[in-house]
């Protein structure tokens, strides 16, 4: 997988004289809020100045200005951005369907992990961890964009083998945050704390919680 540990900030990219295209202006904004995703991180929201980005940026402070009113609006618009980052389109969560409910969700728990370790997962849990007391709608805009479509399509997975008979009939909501939960949490705290789990390590783990998971969802 790209994009993976360790956390580290990419080169700054530099344009030359002249009135930059298109392209060009949109890579300057998307490095405008990833290298703010990552002062925030350093030093936080309240030690973080417009100037501070700015400078790591090599641009005017009016400039940043001009595309953000202030700072709040400037750290809500990165964390946007990573959030979006962080959304897997439809077509690739359905590709997961093996067909075999063990397995799919064997899937999604280790694409949930894997999403986690990479730098862009890794920044926006650890900001979100850190500044989700001062900025509270962080934890619903994650949820709601990156998180909610998966327990959706995990709700549509246990409906369809509760028709079937083959799991038990009970709410499919609550079941599928149960599951995340059981998947996901532990190796996540794990790699936001700066160690993660080995792969062979998360592999026995998302194993283990599927199963045990599908044993309390057996038919009664």
């Amino acid at each position: 997988m790209k994009d993976t540990l360790p956390l580290t900030r990419p080169p700054l990219t530099r344009r030359g004289a002249g009135r930059p295209t298109k392209e060009q202006a949109e890579a300057r904004s998307e490095e405008l809020l990833g290298t703010a995703l990552d002062m925030f991180l350093e030093h936080g929201f309240e030690l973080t100045t417009i100037e501070m980005i700015a400078v790591r940026m090599n641009m005017t402070k009016r400039t940043v200005y001009a595309k953000f009113p202030d700072k709040a609006a400037l750290f809500l618009a990165s964390v946007q951005r990573a959030i979006e980052r962080q959304i897997v389109p439809a077509k690739d969560l359905r590709a997961l369907d093996s067909g075999s409910l063990r397995e799919t969700l064997r899937a999604i728990g280790r694409q949930r992990i894997g999403l986690v370790r990479t730098r862009n997962g890794l920044r926006l849990q650890r900001i979100i961890n850190t500044e989700s007391f001062r900025f509270p709608q962080l934890l619903m805009l994650n949820y709601n964009q990156s998180a909610k479509p998966v327990t959706d399509f995990i709700v549509e997975l246990l409906e369809r083998e509760a028709a079937q008979g083959r799991v038990r009939a009970a709410d499919p909501k609550l079941a599928a945050s149960v599951f995340l939960s059981m998947v996901v949490s532990g190796p996540v705290r794990q790699i936001v704390a700066g160690e993660p789990p080995a792969a062979d390590h998360i592999d026995a783990l998302v194993d283990f919680a599927v199963d045990l998971f599908l044993d309390g969802m057996r038919p009664r």
